[in-house]
């Protein structure tokens, strides 16, 4: 159990002030695709305001990508290749219990 806490708390960074966890680690959480995580949050979206749910800008992706390769993420296991070609959506803690409620 200590393990899983560990690995959660992992997952959440700190992004324009706020304590967030990234699209691709929830839907690893979920054991979904990105893009079926990504998919519910469109088709719920009133769901998600900004204190919920925000995008990275193209820059923030890069810049958060590069410096935690050694950390916590790799290009590659992002599922992205060096190529950044999505945005990722960040989630604070609301917007995390609020994803539960989907159906993926």
């Amino acid at each position: 159990m200590d393990d899983e806490l560990i690995l959660v708390q992992d997952l959440i960074h700190e992004i324009r002030g706020k304590r967030v966890m990234l699209d691709f680690d929830l839907a690893r959480l979920y054991q979904i695709e990105t893009k079926a995580l990504k998919q519910a949050v469109r088709r719920n979206i009133a769901r998600f305001p900004p204190d919920f749910m925000f995008e990275l800008t193209l820059e923030e992706t890069k810049s958060l990508l590069i410096s935690s390769r050694s950390q916590f993420v790799t290009l590659e296991n992002t599922g992205r290749g060096s190529n950044v070609k999505y945005k990722p959506f960040v989630f604070t803690e609301q917007g995390v219990a609020m994803l539960s409620g989907l159906s993926f």
